[in-house]
This record gives C-alpha cells, sequence and structure tokens, in this order.
C-alpha cells in the first residue's frame, strides 16, 4: 500500500510568491501616466478650467438621459467610490497578500498607506487646480470641492488596483486575471459615473486615472521594501 499523501496543511493557504518586477517597465509606466496628467492638467489650467467643447457635449448628454432605472443605478454605483468600501478592499487586500499575523498587519497598512497617500495627494491637487464643476442645475448626484482631478475616480481605481495586488498574491493566474478585469470595469464604471450624474467634466476623470495608474507603479516598484521576509517569498 501506498501512503497517503500529505494532506492540505498551512503551507497550501500561503500567498503566491511576489513576481520578479521588471523596474524599467514600472518606471516606463510611471512616467506615462505621471506625462498623461501633466498634459491633462496643464490643458486644464491653461483654459482656466473652462470646458472643451467635447466635455460640455457629454455633459449635455448625460443631462438629456437622467431617466430611471439609470440614475438610481449609477448613484448607487458611485457611491462605493467612495466611503468605507475603498478602504475596506484595501484592507482585504492586506489580509490576502500577508503572510501569518505579522505579515498580514505589515501588508494591511502599506495597502491603506497607499490609498491614504493617493487621496492626499489627490486631494492637493484639486486645491491647487481649483477648477469648477459642471453647474450644479445639472446634478444629479452628491459632490463638494474643486472637479479635478476627480476623487471618485483616483479613489476607486487606486482601490482596484490594490485589491487585484492582493488577489494575485493569493489566487492562481487565471482567477486573478478575472479579478482584474472586473475590478477594472467597476473602477472605469465608478469614473463614467460621474459624468453621466453630471458633477465631474470626462477631463476631470481621466485625470484622476491617469494619476492613480502612476501611483499604482510606484508602490510596486517600493514593494520589495515594504514586505519583507515570507511575504515576499
Amino acid at each position: 500500500m501506498t501512503a497517503p499523501g500529505p494532506g492540505p496543511g498551512p503551507a497550501a493557504q500561503e500567498p503566491r510568491p511576489v513576481p520578479r518586477r521588471d523596474t524599467a517597465v514600472l518606471l516606463t509606466v510611471a512616467a506615462a501616466c505621471a506625462a498623461l496628467f501633466t498634459a491633462t492638467a496643464v490643458a486644464v489650467s491653461v483654459r482656466h478650467g473652462v470646458p472643451f467643447a467635447a466635455e460640455q457635449s457629454a455633459i449635455h448628454w448625460s443631462t438629456a438621459h437622467h431617466g430611471e432605472p439609470a440614475r438610481s443605478m449609477a448613484g448607487a454605483l458611485t457611491a462605493t467610490g467612495s466611503g468605507p468600501v475603498p478602504y475596506l478592499m484595501a484592507v482585504l487586500a492586506g489580509l490576502l497578500a500577508g503572510w501569518r499575523a505579522r505579515g498580514r498587519v505589515r501588508a494591511v497598512c502599506c495597502a491603506v498607506a497607499v490609498l491614504a497617500a493617493g487621496q492626499a495627494i489627490r486631494y492637493g491637487l484639486m486645491e491647487l487646480f481649483a477648477r469648477p464643476r459642471p453647474p450644479v442645475a445639472d446634478w444629479t448626484g452628491p459632490a463638494s470641492g474643486y472637479a479635478f482631478p476627480s476623487g471618485h475616480a483616483t479613489t476607486s481605481a487606486l482601490a482596484a488596483g490594490i485589491l487585484a495586488w492582493g488577489i494575485a498574491r493569493r489566487a492562481r493566474p487565471a482567477v486573478a486575471r478575472t479579478w482584474c478585469v472586473v475590478l477594472a470595469l467597476w473602477a472605469a464604471g465608478v469614473g463614467l459615473t460621474r459624468v453621466y450624474l453630471g458633477v465631474h467634466w470626462p477631463g476631470d476623470v481621466l485625470g484622476g486615472w491617469f494619476l492613480a495608474a502612476g501611483l499604482l507603479a510606484l508602490a510596486l516598484l517600493l514593494e520589495p521594501f515594504a514586505l519583507r521576509g515570507p511575504d515576499r517569498a
């Protein structure tokens, strides 16, 4: 008789090893996103926040299509892009990425720190550019502060990227890729609802996406310094 193989032990639950990062690729992505964000910011600044014709057309289209149930669905989706939901996603990402109690605490702290830093940077940029939002008469959702870059677009994209990172550390590649697509669609949907609800110009959402993508690339560059020992494998 053959001896039975070892049953599923704690090692079977270990996060997947951290893949070797291509520093040049990540630097290129970060630089490209920085360039795209800068170009968008310059375009907004030189016009003193005045929207382009295409942006005005997008708001006019959304205003003409504010029927139900689309408006309620957009309001429900946009609500997930701020508040506690993104931070809960960051905490979940850390719990998935870390190994053992100490590693999970470290990973959770790192994930939440990336999200919080991104929000702080976004808020500072909003105050710097001080772009007015679309006319209040066109709003069908809550909004506050200046427009550029969109807070919901930035925060949801950051949260989606952070959770995708956590899932990739734990799940099989095929499962991780599926979740990456789902999370990307969610973040894109949150950003688009900001235009549909009339509270942001399209350029605000694009700026938020570019900013989030650049910050995520930088976070991946810093990952080897943040996670050590078994958590880096």
